[in-house]
């Protein structure tokens, strides 16, 4: 049927395929590396006892039917390089069904480790990112034309991304109706960037135009995608280039990335490209895509009721195979930025002037004078519930414990998640204590006289001078 595939998003198909594979890979990356200090066996919250407690049909997953530290990193780096594999075009040489099959891989290999991730793998883009990948694996491979009911589907992701970003705002923050969100939101986002600070400091007209067009870009562009070319085009561009603002302005693990990537697929550029002539897409081909586009049209219903409530919520899934899901962000800015600070001293009694020395994170702020790094599309797990942890210590009450304890106990893996750490191998901390300040950003004058990008004040103890049981018990 020639109304099945559009050959005008071939190239566009080409460029989402790629750039999907490169989110897969640095997915797949930071599980491999990060896993074993989080859910591994000896982890902060272990996948053998969750699993314990969650029934297979709650969280499908392989590691329900199987779970060892090195079952694990067999799985996440086989899913990296599938990954690979798909970004150097392998799925191209392969049979329709064979390509369906590679992309398949990966998706489920992601699924399994969400499902049982926990507080660790609780962020939108996850579900984002296995949405998206599931559709990717019925967009065909070089043996057809992109078939036009997936590419719809995407844009249908790329609606509710926005559209439901957008509703959070204005049902959330009052912030964000007076245009004043960003006065805040550079200085107190999760994890700054290497230019965080120089938007924090852009003059405050100016962070009214963003917000303006922030809320021009998620509720009004957002209907365009569904109208004719070359409008929608334009849309898709507006998005884009939204997108590598925010990128720009801090790290947000690749929630702006996958947004990106899934607005290439709306975009029509047979001007740059003449698709080479395939066969006739085969029958069961398009049954099968079908089938697929009336279930997913189905299973809409929750989300689109959810983006239409009072009530609405943020980053849900309303199935345990993440297929179609809520989105959005920051329906709510915090005005103060709190950063948790865990410290250690050998000194067998602690005291106030015990030399107490602070663990460095790769991403979030410590040291006043250490200027932020650009991470995304990486997403550093720890660094982020540390933030979490700083707004509310009920957003660490299962993890901080066991955070502490291992770190207490010299724990090679957990203080790998680390930027640094200020005792030497071997030689642990006897107590370990948290404390809680306020950060903000200096003046332009501060940071020309002390080269220090942050000020910090202390603001009260988060976690009292801590030491092991089991070394309270010896003693």
């Amino acid at each position: 049927m020639e109304w099945f595939t559009a050959d005008a998003y071939w190239l566009s198909r080409l460029i989402f395929q790629r750039a999907l594979a490169v989110l897969y890979v640095m997915a797949f990356l930071g599980a491999a590396l990060q896993f074993r200090a989080l859910i591994g066996e000896r982890g902060m919250l272990p996948v053998p006892r969750y699993v314990e407690r969650v029934p297979f049909r709650a969280a499908p997953s392989l590691f329900q039917l199987h779970f060892s530290d090195r079952f694990f990193a067999c799985c996440a780096w086989t899913g990296c390089a599938v990954a690979v594999a798909l970004l150097a075009g392998v799925h191209g040489l392969l049979p329709l069904w064979g390509a369906m099959l590679l992309w398949l891989v990966p998706w489920a290999l992601y699924l399994s480790i969400v499902n049982v991730g926990q507080t660790w793998y609780g962020f939108g883009w996850e579900s984002l990112l296995l949405e998206v990948g599931f559709l990717a694996v019925f967009l065909g491979n070089d043996r057809v034309a992109p078939p036009v009911l997936v590419l719809f589907l995407l844009r249908w992701v790329l609606f509710r991304v926005e559209f439901g970003a957008g509703l959070i705002k204005m049902r959330g923050d009052a912030c964000w109706r007076k245009l004043t969100c960003l006065d805040f939101h550079h200085e107190t986002q999760p994890m700054p960037g290497p230019l965080s600070w120089f938007f924090h400091h852009l003059p405050k007209p100016v962070h009214r135009i963003e917000v303006a067009a922030n809320h021009v870009t998620q509720l009004v562009v957002p209907f365009l995608l569904f109208t004719p070319q070359p409008v929608a085009t334009g849309a898709a561009c507006l998005m884009i280039v939204t997108q590598f603002w925010l990128i720009l302005s801090g790290n947000f693990s690749w929630l702006n990335w996958i947004t990106v990537v899934v607005a290439v697929s709306a975009l029509d550029l047979s001007a740059w490209h003449t698709a080479p002539e395939v066969a006739d897409a085969p029958v069961w081909y398009e049954v099968v895509v079908s089938a697929v586009t009336v279930l997913l049209l189905a299973m809409s219903y929750r989300p689109m009721r959810n983006l239409l409530s009072r009530r609405q919520v943020m980053n849900r899934s309303f199935d345990p195979l993440h297929l179609v899901n809520a989105y959005g962000a920051f329906g709510s800015v915090s005005r103060v930025r709190q950063e948790v600070v865990i410290e250690g001293t050998a000194d067998t009694v602690p005291r106030e002037d015990s030399d107490w020395r602070a663990y460095e994170f790769k991403g979030k702020p410590g040291d006043v004078h250490r200027w932020p790094r650009q991470f995304a599309p990486y997403h550093l797990r720890l660094d982020w519930m540390m933030w979490f942890a700083g707004l509310s210590p009920a957003y660490a009450r299962s993890w901080f414990g066991p955070l502490v304890e291992r770190l207490l106990d010299d724990d090679r893996d957990t203080l790998r998640l680390l930027r640094s750490s200020p005792f030497p191998p071997g030689s642990p901390p006897a107590y370990i204590r948290a404390r809680l300040y306020r950060y903000r950003y200096t003046t332009w004058h501060e940071l020309r006289e002390t080269g220090a990008c942050w000020e910090r004040t202390y603001v009260r103890e988060f976690l009292g001078p801590t030491r092991l049981a089991r070394t309270a018990q010896q003693e």
